[in-house]
């Protein structure tokens, strides 16, 4: 099942459960934590007084009372330190933690704020990177909807040497496309913070593994001329030695709509579908291409969204969600779900 990035009020998203970013007495405070206890109503406020607090990186359920949402899982974040009072760590937890209660509770959804990351003084580049990590690690061996709520772009931060690098990356492929137009595509581009140029890099180094560029035989692309992009994806998933299940979710897939691809021979997925599987495939550029065309797609230097995936398959970052969360900084339609 997918993560799925939203703008939106927490209070109000329908989901299963939502988490509260709560203080260690549970009862009510500032930011996201107050909001949910106003919105819930005077009921939470009992509930949560019979659960005598919760430590740092624990998780406990209430109902969700006047909420859209059945319950609320109240999860204790770290204070920022500077990294040196096993923050990371902590963190972590809130986010393995919260999600160890929702599957207990057998809930299919469930809603996270961006954690620590306001009164708490988490830096934001390093609170979302371990949101998605965590989430991201779970998602591949669990069913379960999971939304990140952002409730402001200001509140959702790349590292700076990703966005540049990415913004230049951008930049001279669509020089490339279009030399005559020298305008300055940064000027289109989201800002960020000048509290964040210092930012360490948001991937890591064992995601951004060098590819082997392989270019496609001759004789593969006649062979297979004739396959249905159905045909060519179940095809290439058994020469990847792949299953289904960890197909569809490193593609960030609900199991629903894979089921509907296997059983539909002439299935035409959306662009950002196919090129989720590419993804999950880890295809390479070229491999890319032909499954989008199979789908009546391409890829383009006219089109952001198209570079920047060009630019993650280059780097050889196959890590859907932190693709997606570049996507989402850039203001483009996330892959898969």
């Amino acid at each position: 099942m997918p993560l799925i990035i939203i703008r939106n009020d927490i209070t109000k998203v329908q989901a299963d459960a939502i988490v509260n970013a709560a203080n260690s007495s549970l009862l009510g405070g500032g930011g996201v934590d107050g909001a949910i206890h106003r919105a819930a109503g005077p009921e939470l406020l009992e509930e949560c007084r019979a659960l005598y607090g919760c430590e740092t990186g624990q998780a406990k359920i209430t109902k969700g009372y006047k909420l859209p949402a059945k319950y609320i899982i109240h999860t204790v974040g770290p204070v920022w330190n500077g990294g040196k009072s096993n923050e990371e760590k902590l963190l972590s937890d809130c986010y393995k933690n919260s999600l160890a209660v929702a599957k207990e509770h057998k809930l299919e959804s469930i809603a996270f704020p961006l954690i620590s990351s306001g009164a708490y003084g988490y830096p934001k580049d390093k609170a979302l990177k371990t949101a998605i990590s965590v989430i991201g690690d779970f998602l591949l061996k669990n069913e379960m909807i999971v939304f990140l709520v952002v409730y402001d772009k200001a509140a959702f931060v790349l590292s700076e040497k990703l966005f540049s690098s990415i913004s230049q990356y951008i930049d001279d492929k669509y020089i490339e496309e279009h030399p005559s137009n020298r305008r300055n595509i940064y000027a289109e581009m989201p800002k960020l913070s000048e509290s964040y140029i210092e930012a360490p890099e948001l991937f890591s180094e064992e995601v951004s593994v060098p590819v082997k560029k392989c270019k496609r035989k001759l004789e593969d692309v006649v062979k297979n001329i004739e396959e249905t992009f159905s045909q060519m994806l179940l095809r290439l998933i058994d020469e990847k030695g792949m299953t289904d299940a960890e197909t569809y979710k490193k593609a960030n897939i609900d199991r629903k709509l894979f089921s509907k691809i296997r059983n539909d021979i002439n299935y035409k997925p959306s662009k950002p579908t196919a090129i989720a599987f590419a993804i999950a495939l880890k295809l390479n550029l070229d491999e890319t291409k032909d499954l989008l065309l199979k789908s009546g797609f391409a890829l383009s230097h006219s089109s952001k969204f198209d570079i920047i995936i060009e630019y993650f398959i280059e780097d050889g970052n196959y890590n859907i969600f932190e693709i997606n969360e570049a996507l989402y900084a850039f203001d483009q339609n996330l892959l898969g779900a």
